[in-house]
Order: structure tokens, then sequence, then C-alpha cells
């Protein structure tokens, strides 16, 4: 009996087709109901049947779409890289509900995608110590609430390299999202500091090896930061930085964005109060405040519990109910976490919130969050 074909071997093949991106990709998984693996076992005729594009077929059919995996595949194993596929269990679930995310992931490391509380820090290239300074006192004053907070960046010089720093500084887990290929590190200056984050986080990347960091690449990059978190933090940013960017795509996937304020007069401040005047980005007060604006601290410090909320003439669908069921006992609970334990995506699940709003059961609180009446 000939060995089963390693089903990475066709969740990688699906990336390395000429003219799929993520989105066709994903369209194409769900024609086959998930299988990746019957994609490319079928013959014109079914793809054809399928829905599959006519101009996508000769490539799937090609035998170099699967030797290209292969070759992939190989690196993989040989270099201790993990990969993670979008309808895995797995794969980052807050990602996930992102109608662009990636439909393959390559990781180096060793960390929770899916980790209760998420927050990105991201801002300029040329940092001063204002935001330097600011990197190393909010992760300090963050380990004593929230000390397992997984914190994302993109390992580049400036903010993102110093919120790394300061996170393996307080023992929070940290993952660096790459805008090239697990074949190198870029900056190379950086890579003793990426060697420590694979202890406790890693790097995390969409790009096959041999890819190079072009530049295109780095807005592909901000939106795997950006979805990944429950809240983004923009910390120094020119008027157009490429952090704006980053926030642009986190108020698109309604994510909480917060942006560090500064002097008028400062360059690198510009861009984070134009975020904040353009009230695309929370201003980021104060760590409590923060804490406070995304509800965790009351999560966190729970005093006491609410009783399990009775009918009393309101008729609740299960899916209601299982929400309700979520809240009962706890201060608040952000949308992802509620997205992520009922396995509904974000998107449906807000239109069931919104019922059980004006049923009077549950409230929305700051910061994305709900709680029982």
């Amino acid at each position: 009996m000939s060995p089963t074909p390693d089903k990475r071997l066709y969740q990688i093949a699906l990336t390395k087709i000429n003219g799929v991106g993520d989105i066709t990709a994903r369209n194409i998984l769900n024609l086959f109901d998930g299988d990746e693996a019957a994609i490319f076992s079928s013959d014109r005729q079914t793809l054809l049947h399928k829905g599959v594009p006519t101009k996508l077929i000769p490539d799937i059919l090609s035998p170099g779409v699967i030797e290209k995996a292969e070759k992939e595949l190989a690196f993989i194993e040989k270099n201790n890289i993990s990969t993670y596929f979008i309808n895995e269990k797995d794969y980052p679930g807050r990602l996930r509900e992102c109608v662009d995310a990636p439909i393959l992931l390559y990781f180096r490391g060793n960390t929770n995608f899916n980790a209760d509380k998420i927050i990105s820090i991201v801002g300029t290239r040329q940092s001063t110590n204002y935001g330097n300074n600011f990197c190393e006192s909010f992760l300090e004053e963050l380990s004593s609430t929230i000390p397992d907070a997984l914190i994302v960046s993109g390992l580049a010089y400036g903010i993102d390299i110093h919120a790394h720093k300061a996170a393996i500084k307080y023992g929070f887990p940290t993952i660096g999202v790459l805008a090239h290929g697990l074949d190198r590190i870029y900056p190379s200056f950086h890579r003793q500091t990426a060697v420590k984050m694979i202890e406790n986080g890693g790097l995390l990347t969409e790009f096959p090896n041999g890819t190079d960091p072009e530049k295109f690449n780095f807005v592909r990059r901000n939106r795997i930061v950006a979805g990944m978190a429950d809240a983004v933090i923009i910390v120094e940013s020119d008027i157009k930085g490429g952090s704006l960017i980053t926030a642009e795509l986190a108020n698109s996937y309604c994510k909480d964005v917060f942006s560090l304020p500064g002097r008028t007069s400062d360059k690198y401040s510009q861009g984070c109060n134009k975020l904040i005047a353009s009230h695309k980005a929370d201003i980021f007060y104060s760590t409590e405040y923060f804490l406070e604006q995304m509800s965790w601290d009351l999560e966190s410090n729970r005093k006491k519990k609410r009783p399990k909320q009775q009918a009393l003439f309101i008729e609740l669908n299960d899916d209601e109910q299982k929400i309700v069921d979520i809240l009962t006992g706890r201060d608040s609970t952000h949308v992802d976490q509620l997205s992520l334990q009922l396995e509904i995506p974000v998107f449906q699940l807000f239109s069931l919130l919104l019922e059980l709003e004006m049923k009077g059961v549950i409230k929305n609180m700051p910061g994305n969050t709900y709680s029982l009446t």
C-alpha cells in the first residue's frame, strides 16, 4: 500500500497556481468542500463542473505546480517550519475572519496564535526616544496585569524592534510578521532578537522561501499584523507613514485602534495625531485607559458572577442562548473571543448580537465587548 500523500503538499500547491490570490484560493477550496487534495486529483471536466475558472485549469493540471510544492515542502521539513492552513483549527482565528486572510502561513517558533489577548504594536522605522520609551513602559505596566498577552509586530527598525525587545524583556510571547520567506532575516541586524523570539513566540510569514523583502510585500504583511490582533497601537508615524496603512486595515477588520499622541511640531507624531483627529483611532491616554477601553481589566478582575439569564418571556434561539451562556458570569467578553468560542464568523455574529441587544438581553460596551444587561 502506498503512503498517503502529505496534505501539506496540496495546501502549498494551492498557493503556487498562477493568477490565484488568497480570496480566489479560498473560493476554489470551498468548491471542493475544503478538500485541497481533491482539487489536484480532479480532471479538467470535474474542475469545470465544480466552477473553477477556465483560465486557471491548465496550471492546476500542470505537474509543475506540484513540483514547486514538493520543493517548498522539502525546505520546511529541513528547517523545522510549521504550516497553518486556512481551514485548520490552529490557524489564527482572528485573522481567518478577514476576507483577504492568507490561505497558508509559514511559522518558525512556539506560541498560541489564538491567545486570549493579542496586541499589535507598530510605528515608524525612524523612531525617537519618545516612541521607544513608550514600548518599554507600556509593556512593563502591562506585564503586571496581562502577563500572557501575545505581542505582534513586524521586526523592522524603529518601533517594531523595540516592541519585540520589550516583550522579550518582560516575558511576553512575541511574533514578528515578515515580508519575505523564512530562508532569511531582514534586516539581518535583528537576527539575534529573532532567535530569542523563536523560543517564546516566533517568526510568521505567508511568503515561501526565496521571496525577497520587496516594497509591496510589506503592505501585504501589514494586513496580517492588523488581522491577528484584538487591538492595534500606532506608536509613532509620519503624516504618510506605512503604519497608517496598518491602521486603515485594522479599522476595516473592525479591530480596536489606538494612537499615541505627540506634539504637533514632532514629525513622527503627525500621523498619530491625524488618526486621532480623524476618529480613526482612539487616543492612547494611558495603560489604564487602554485596559478600560478594551474591558480587559474588568474581565480579569471580575468580582462576582451574574446569575444565568432567565428567559422571562424572551425567546432565544440556540445560537443566542449559547452567547448568553458564554457571557454569564463575566463582566464583558470581546467579540473576537465570542467568535472563537462559538465558531461563528464575526460578520455573522454581529447580527446575532444586535438581535440580543434589541431584546434587551445584552449591551455593547467599549472596545467591541459585550456583557449581559
